[in-house]
């Protein structure tokens, strides 16, 4: 058999994963590449009307689900203005701020589906032209992309097709290190996504029939925060959401560990499934950290709030650096697939 989790595997196709562009709006093409992987596993998948991608498990006890969740969608940013100057004035598309994009390179998708290429920059970018260049706030006014294309007004834009409301997406500049890292823009959360993936392959070739019918799904609405509030059928009794562990000062979260979500800003999560994670975690030698996330949100809270009467839980890969330039190790992916797995086979009960 295997040696399972195959981290290098796991490495590589959250590689493939984070370089689909698919900013919060703009998620097809990569719903369509996780869909593909799972119809050559023979696994059953529907869309809901939001995009999103739901596969689902049959298990030995019908009556009671279980339901899996993490999110392809990302930061991004939308034209909110073609400005005189030849260049692009931003709308923020998540929870994050200026600073974390500035000298970013950039990809504009036009309606028509066409691509050009910039980068994201301060108009005071200049220490020759501009002495408040460092003081400068980083905001949307001050903002803008520089398009590399010959455009010198706003009419030389609107004639390459670039509009008000084209997508705008970020390079996510991925690596893995010789050591282990794994350092890329979106590990928040296609570093989850491609957790779930593997652990639905290892499911499938190992023939393994789980406890519970079990539903996984892929989210394209996290970011602007209602990913997973519908589509929870009613025998849905635990859900939990695979999304990343926050790193800072104060936390206890590392990029070596899974992390154990026990409250973000939605509350406290579920007592009783957070004891039986944390029991399956002790039992099975799996490396972990209890948190609380003070400024996040998750689908497994979206859920909650939309009024679904359900156990919730969250847990995830730690990333360090989140909702900018993140980054992760591969033994913290290692201990969040090893939780999942032991999670999806156990028999416990949270309620």
């Amino acid at each position: 058999m295997s040696t399972y989790p195959n981290i290098t595997d796991t490495k590589e196709l959250i590689k493939q994963l984070v370089s689909i562009p698919s900013p919060s709006g703009n998620t097809m093409k990569v719903i369509q590449f996780v869909e593909e992987r799972l119809r050559d596993l023979d696994v059953e998948t529907k869309r809901n009307r939001k995009g999103g991608l739901i596969a689902t498990l049959p298990g030995k006890n019908n009556e009671a689900h279980r339901m899996l969740t993490a999110h392809v969608d990302t930061l991004g940013a939308m034209v909110k203005e073609v400005k005189d100057n030849g260049r692009l004035r931003l709308d923020l598309i998540g929870g994050f701020k200026y600073n974390a994009m500035e000298g970013e390179y950039c990809e504009i998708e036009t309606s028509s589906g066409e691509i050009f290429t910039g980068t994201i920059l301060m108009r005071q970018t200049s220490v020759h032209v501009y002495k408040d260049a460092g003081e400068a706030k980083r905001n949307q006014e001050n903002m803008e992309v520089r398009i590399d294309a010959k455009v010198e007004n706003a009419a030389d834009i609107r004639a390459l097709g670039i509009e008000v409301g084209d997508f705008v997406s970020f390079d996510p500049r991925v690596q893995l290190t010789a050591n282990g890292f794994i350092k890329s823009r979106h590990l928040d959360d296609k570093a989850s996504v491609g957790i779930l993936l593997q652990l639905i392959k290892r499911l499938k070739q190992e023939n393994i029939t789980l406890p519970y019918t079990t539903h996984f799904l892929i989210s394209n609405n996290e970011e602007i925060g209602y990913g997973g509030n519908s589509n929870i059928s009613p025998e849905t009794v635990e859900y939990l959401a695979v999304d990343m562990g926050a790193m800072g000062d104060g936390q206890s979260t590392d990029e070596y560990t899974v992390s154990i979500c026990v409250k973000d800003s939605s509350g406290p999560y579920h007592y009783g499934l957070r004891k039986n994670l944390v029991a399956l975690a002790e039992s099975n030698q799996i490396g972990y950290q209890l948190d609380i996330y003070p400024f996040y949100g998750s689908d497994a809270s979206a859920a909650i709030r939309a009024g679904h009467d359900i156990v919730h839980g969250l847990i995830g890969p730690g990333i360090d650096s989140s909702h900018a330039y993140e980054r992760t190790h591969e033994t913290s992916l290692n201990y969040t697939e090893q939780l999942l797995y032991h999670y999806v086979l156990s028999d416990m009960v949270s309620i």
